[in-house]
């Protein structure tokens, strides 16, 4: 019943709908009738679960913010992988989450080759970003699976989160990338994408990268 009226809801760009009492076999059932190729993102919080669709503008910024991450771990020869809005989840924790976007670094030999993950036996990502548009971001989720690093991005700034004692603090430098001033260097490029293009924004830092590199 719940899957038929599911496919009646429907979730105009930047809005959301909640579902109460969710169970996570209501949740699994779900996840498979909406399928993997969609836009829009589900957050679940031990019995709650959220279905939200981002707004064009949101979908930009996220863009671009992983071409800038991408081009940064290339430029430091860091291998990475990029999982984009994968469904992470525990059913013993009861919460689950799919972020804008999220990468595997220091992790990403433990899941090299997998095609499946299993939060109960697999690492969460080393790095997951948010871009806060419509204000749908769930630090506890992340919290409660354990992500090293949370990348939310509101207003045109970029708010960096690190977990310490299991909670996020907000910190001036990212932990995947200690040396590289993060909170300042994306919103400059981010910007400028708009109105330069995005291949004219991304030669530009890299060439701010390679500089930076041989200054170290």
């Amino acid at each position: 019943m719940m899957l038929l009226e599911l496919k009646r809801i429907h979730v105009p760009p930047g809005q959301r709908v909640l579902l109460r009492d969710v169970t996570w076999q209501e949740l699994e059932a779900i996840l498979e009738d909406l399928g993997e190729h969609r836009a829009a993102r589900i957050a679940y919080d031990k019995g709650i679960l959220e279905i939200m669709a981002p707004l064009p503008e949101h979908e930009y910024d996220k863009e671009i913010i992983s071409d800038l991450v991408k081009a940064l771990l290339e430029e430091l020869n860091i291998e990475f992988r990029c999982l984009g809005s994968t469904t992470f989840k525990n059913q013993a924790m009861a919460q689950g989450i799919e972020p804008d976007q999220c990468f595997y670094i220091k992790n990403e030999s433990k899941i090299r080759g997998k095609k499946r993950l299993d939060l109960a036996v697999d690492p969460p990502p080393d790095l997951a970003l948010e871009i806060d548009i419509t204000s749908r971001t769930h630090p506890n989720i992340y919290e409660a699976l354990k992500a090293p690093e949370l990348w939310r991005f509101e207003r045109g700034k970029l708010k960096i989160n690190v977990l310490q004692n299991e909670h996020y603090i907000e910190s001036q430098q990212s932990l995947n990338f200690p040396l590289i001033p993060l909170i300042e260097i994306i919103p400059q490029y981010l910007e400028p994408s708009t109105t330069a293009g995005r291949n004219a924004t991304l030669k530009t830092f890299r060439l701010w990268v390679q500089k930076q590199i041989h200054q170290q």
